[in-house]
């Protein structure tokens, strides 16, 4: 092909958007994040075989858990004292092949640290030299009858969604086609509005105005607050229950959050993207989502047009672009018509 006449194929570029405010919004909304040890023994159902005097103050910030088998093998440097220490049957048969002075040594030693508790899983005996030191340090002693690894397994889920990231943001929530769109933009834009007319459609409301998110194994899920849950509030008529008015099939708890649609007043001079053929993101949580800015003006109808993302982004996620597919159809038409060959 004569390089006079090569025509630029067209791309799809990643782009993230810089000039929203919504990214400075979440991270005012950021929480310094802990969960306390007894939320995690109740969740659970762990069995408390001793309780320290400052159980219910004891608060943890990682997900991870240690199996101290090195430190029971009289190895505690670099111990990781601060995550919770599980017992499982090999630390477990370790221990108990040990005399008893050397057996109390070694726990004592683990003790020793300011850890937050030690758990023993597949229900097995503990013996009274180890209540004894559990009593002397002031430790909590948990059992479980799980096996090892699922109690490991189980603790870190737990651990990882109560120490998930999260903010809250003013919008709209909903789960539009099996897509998660949260809909926002600034105080009379239209969202709630917006949020009633897709709801009129069939679809299903999780959060309105106030939207808690989290980042979960990099996604975003949104939920609302338990006290307004279900509710709406539109101007000139007031608070709404959706659950009463449309059925239980209107309204969910939570969602993943698959996009974000940023409503703004139409700005005459703005050139608004015609194409779609850059998939704009932002960034929340440390987590990439698909964004949209869609202008509004009298005379849009803009519960359609977040119908019509939905699917088209439901389209996307199963490799479909609609842009890149008419561009590259345009293209090869144009390369045929000069006679080139494939």
């Amino acid at each position: 092909m004569d390089e006079n006449n090569q025509i630029d194929q067209p791309t799809n570029d990643e782009t993230l958007s810089t000039e929203s405010e919504i990214p400075k919004e979440v991270e005012r909304g950021t929480e310094a994040i802990t969960v306390k040890l007894h939320t995690i023994v109740e969740g659970l159902g762990l069995e408390i075989v001793h309780q320290s005097s400052d159980y219910y103050d004891i608060s943890l910030n990682s997900a991870d858990v240690n199996r101290p088998g090195l430190q029971l093998a009289g190895y505690l440097e670099d111990f990781p004292y601060q995550r919770i220490q599980i017992i499982g049957s090999v630390e477990y048969n370790y221990l108990v092949g040990l005399d008893a002075k050397l057996q109390y040594e070694r726990f004592r030693g683990i003790l020793s640290y300011d850890i937050p508790a030690v758990i023993v899983s597949y229900n097995a005996y503990i013996n009274q030299d180890i209540l004894d030191l559990a009593d002397y340090y002031d430790k909590t002693l948990l059992r479980s009858p799980e096996k090892t690894t699922k109690l490991i397994s189980k603790i870190n889920r737990e651990l990882e969604y109560q120490l998930a990231p999260r903010s809250n943001v003013h919008g709209e929530l909903l789960e539009v086609f099996g897509i998660g769109v949260l809909i926002m933009g600034k105080s009379s834009i239209g969202k709630s509005e917006t949020a009633l007319d897709l709801i009129n459609r069939g679809h299903r409301l999780v959060a309105d105005d106030m939207v808690d998110i989290m980042a979960i194994d990099n996604r975003l899920r949104g939920t609302s607050p338990d006290n307004i849950r279900h509710y709406m509030e539109i101007r000139g008529l007031g608070i709404v229950n959706v659950r009463r008015l449309y059925g239980t099939g209107s309204v969910k708890t939570d969602t993943q959050i698959d996009l974000v649609i940023e409503l703004e007043q139409w700005k005459q001079d703005y050139e608004y993207d015609r194409l779609g053929l850059d998939d704009h993101y932002i960034e929340l949580l440390d987590v990439k989502v698909p964004h949209l800015v869609v202008p509004v003006r009298a005379g849009r109808n803009l519960a359609m047009i977040v119908e019509v993302a939905a699917m088209n982004q439901r389209e996307k996620n199963f490799g479909y672009n609609a842009a890149r597919v008419m561009t590259n159809n345009i293209f090869h038409k144009d390369m045929v018509e000069e006679g080139d060959d494939f």
